[in-house]
């Protein structure tokens, strides 16, 4: 494992994959009475968010603080940034707090790399988000997920996504989960593809390991999983489509379309859900449907990613457990 998690771009398939069997580990402490390792005891945590966050930011404190992490949070509204303190001066603060792990979101791409490779502090950054760039951990959870729905969660354990079809559908150009799950589901040997209008399409897409339709009734029979992606209006500063009306009616997912899946299939979603806009009530609250799913994966796959960054490479359980008979 390297010292940062910047984007999924940086993932091997090997570093992938022991990710994700790490995070399988991480699951079943998760099942335990006390789900708390001792792993991370006596480290300091940040977590750094100039952006707006319900899943993300709870989850990695969730993570942290059953790895016994000190955790600091710390947002933007209410801190010295709202004065205009700058994102170097707020790093050397924590930099002379003596922090071990920051892990950060914000709005402007690009922030993390920085941070990461500034010299402002040494201490292990993992990105949260950074604008339309990259959500590494995103990518992670949702293959994890695939991976335990579509190959078994035994069956799974060293494998990769090979030979599996995803179909990634919405406002690509906004979203920096569509490009960390390109990036990934690529690493992993998985076939995607994706569907939105044209205007709602990056430009140089062509050099994206991946397809491109703008029909989505063609390609939900040949999907093994398919994720919707929020309409993010905070970032549009323009008409990308004429109405929500017509973006659902072409681009959404209800009933009729989930009859056209194939039986194994799934539906996913990053969240927060617009529900009538990209996705319907029936499809939100389906057994195929596995966003409550990829919340609780995400706790796991934070864990996981906490202790390969901070931790070790020994296998995570029988680290604890060595740790918890000293």
């Amino acid at each position: 494992m390297q010292r940062h998690l910047i984007s999924a771009a940086d993932l091997t398939r090997d570093d992938a994959v022991l990710i994700l069997d790490t995070a399988e580990e991480m699951a079943r402490v998760a099942d335990r009475p006390i789900k708390k390792l001792p792993t991370l005891r006596g480290r300091t945590i940040v977590n750094l968010f100039f952006e707006d966050s319900t899943r993300t930011r709870i989850s990695f404190e969730a993570a942290e603080k059953r790895l016994s992490a000190d955790v600091i949070n710390f947002t933007a509204k209410g801190s010295s940034v709202s004065k205009g303190e700058s994102l170097k001066d707020t790093a050397q603060t924590l930099e002379a707090m003596g922090v071990d792990a920051v892990v950060i979101r914000h709005g402007a791409s690009g922030a993390p790399y920085r941070l990461a490779n500034s010299g402002w502090i040494d201490a292990a950054v993992i990105n949260a988000g950074d604008g339309t760039h990259q959500h590494p951990t995103q990518a992670l959870l949702d293959a994890f997920t695939m991976r335990r729905r579509l190959v078994g969660r035994d069956a799974g354990l060293g494998q990769d996504l090979s030979g599996k079809r995803i179909t990634i559908v919405g406002d690509v150009l906004h979203s920096r989960v569509a490009r960390s799950n390109v990036d990934l589901l690529h690493t992993l040997g998985a076939e995607v593809t994706l569907v939105a209008p044209p205007t709602l399409v990056p430009v140089g897409v062509g050099s994206w390991p991946c397809a491109v339709s703008y029909d989505l009734d063609s390609t939900l029979p040949k999907s093994d999983a398919v994720m919707m992606l929020r309409v993010q209006r905070e970032r549009m500063n323009a008409a990308f489509f004429p109405t929500e009306r017509e973006y659902s009616r072409r681009y959404g997912l209800d009933g009729d379309r989930m009859a056209k899946m194939p039986e194994h299939a799934i539906v996913m979603h990053p969240g927060p859900m617009v529900r009538g806009m990209e996705i319907t009530a029936e499809v939100a609250d389906s057994e195929r449907c596995t966003v409550v799913e990829q919340v609780a994966n995400g706790v796991s796959i934070r864990m996981a990613v906490l202790y390969l960054l901070l931790g070790g490479n020994e296998p995570a359980v029988t680290h604890a457990r060595t740790t918890e008979e000293k």
